[in-house]
């Protein structure tokens, strides 16, 4: 028994001389002496030392692919091309390829079946559900999550891609539909310019007496070919008090075949047989309406602004104070000046790695509440006017107008002649209205094969025009939709 507890008396004495060993000399590092074992758990206090270091993006080679501005859009292109370049100097680890293809809804899903789509492209606003319930839109949740600034982002654009909680795309500007006038027309063919506060009376009123037929000249070009024939006649439907649907108790329900409806299809019936005031190849897409305006061939055309005002200024020549931007027409005196609320988005390919996927984000927001970003701006606005060029703010921008940003923005667009100033007038009447939230492209397709009906036969039966047309829209699509 004593020898037994002799045995336990030394293993005590060692085990203390060991402890001591390791406790003592305060001046020695722990962890040189007691090097933690690679199955050990770190302690709350300990975890930053023994966590692996976290992966740095700009060590990896990253190649992104990126919506690029269209060949014409020569200011445009010269601008991205400076950001790529700044962009580069910042991640030298990544290569930037200029992607040729611009965001078509019949063309995306054989972009994303063969996995041909680019990192970044761009899309609408009306484009948000359809990319999401297909899985063509990233979840980008966690990258907005961790952006500093995503709280000074403008709320009323980036909501069109939050959905259930989630994030899918990224605002760059927006727009409320407008109508934009060749005031040289006007003045030249004698015609009063007619006030911002205007109507659909003022509207027939003005496209009547500029046009001149017999020498190819239109007094308004509304569009007339394409899903955008159906986006310009939805501003008319929307001012007369229409919808394009509704949804009760999980629902989807054509509503455009109202009373709004049928009068919004009048206006377009009067201007085409009455006034003969819009051009005789009147089957015009987007390009061709702005192009016909630009050329000095329509005296109105209805779009964004900025678009138009882009080609009309840089391409066509015409002077700021010759092309003014209009609010779209109320429907009457007591109406407002509803126009389309739409805008321009970047989405993130889901295909693409969770690397490029950061890149990409890191891409689109680059300049975005940067001093570089107003920086970047100036510059732009300097290299178009040595150019002879006009700058044309987007009427929305993806920050809001009242913040300190949008203030210093301002700043600069005062300080230089060649930035297109809108009128405070007009800005004030705008009055938008958020598209549909289902299958609006669908919509737009099938109400403009209504009015090529319309345009190219006198005496079309409206009514039945509109009821087969939401009868179709709502066999073919809206019943499939079951709302939760």
């Amino acid at each position: 028994m004593l020898k037994k507890n002799a045995v336990v008396m030394v293993c005590l004495v060692m085990l203390m001389s060991i402890v001591a060993a390791c406790s003592g000399g305060g001046n020695k590092n722990t962890e040189e002496t007691t090097p933690p074992a690679a199955t050990d758990k770190p302690s709350d206090q300990g975890s930053e030392a023994t966590e692996p270091p976290k992966e740095d993006i700009k060590e990896k080679k990253v190649t992104i692919s990126i919506y690029y501005p269209l060949p014409d859009q020569v200011e445009n292109r010269k601008a991205e091309d400076d950001k790529i370049a700044r962009f580069i100097q910042e991640y030298p680890n990544v290569e930037i390829v200029k992607s040729d293809w611009h965001y078509n809804p019949t063309e995306i899903g054989v972009k994303m079946a063969s996995n041909e789509a680019p990192t970044v492209f761009n899309t609408w606003a009306t484009e948000a559900k359809f990319l999401v319930e297909r899985g063509w839109a990233a979840d980008i949740t966690e990258l907005w999550d961790n952006y500093e600034y995503k709280d000074q982002i403008n709320p009323i654009l980036q909501s069109q891609f939050n959905i259930d909680g989630k994030v899918y795309g990224i605002s760059q500007k927006g727009y409320v539909t407008t109508t934009v006038v060749n005031k040289k027309m006007l003045d030249d063919k004698g015609v009063a310019v007619p006030g911002y506060d205007w109507t659909w009376d003022d509207m027939y009123k003005t496209a009547k007496e500029v046009a001149d037929p017999g020498k190819g000249i239109a007094g308004i070009a509304p569009m007339g070919r394409g899903t955008e024939a159906g986006w310009n006649w939805t501003n008319f439907l929307f001012e007369a008090g229409g919808e394009i649907q509704t949804v009760v108790d999980g629902k989807v329900t054509a509503a455009f075949n109202s009373a709004a409806g049928i009068k919004a299809l009048e206006f377009y019936n009067k201007l085409r047989w009455e006034a003969n005031a819009i051009p005789q190849d009147w089957a015009l897409g987007w390009g061709d309406a702005v192009g016909a305006f630009a050329q000095g061939r329509t005296a109105m055309v209805i779009a964004g602004a900025e678009g138009v005002l882009e080609q009309a200024l840089n391409q066509g020549g015409m002077k700021p104070e010759d092309v003014l931007t209009f609010p779209m027409p109320k429907a009457d005196a007591s109406g407002k000046h509803t126009g389309v609320l739409g805008g321009d988005y970047l989405v993130i390919n889901p295909n693409a790695t969770k690397e490029e996927q950061e890149i990409a984000f890191r891409y689109v927001t680059f300049d975005y509440f940067t001093d570089k970003g107003l920086e970047s701006l100036e510059n732009d606005i300097k290299k178009r006017q040595e150019e002879g060029k006009f700058f044309i703010p987007p009427q929305l921008n993806y920050f809001g107008s009242d913040s300190e940003y949008g203030q210093k923005a301002k700043a600069i667009f005062d300080k230089y002649d060649n930035v297109y100033k809108y009128a405070a007038e007009s800005d004030s009447l705008l009055d938008g209205k958020a598209e549909a939230q289902y299958n609006t492209q669908d919509y737009y397709g099938e109400v403009t094969n209504v009015l090529q009906e319309v345009f190219s036969k006198e005496g079309a039966d409206l009514q039945k025009l509109l009821d087969n047309s939401a009868k179709l829209v709502q066999e073919k699509f809206y019943d499939a939709i079951k709302v939760e």
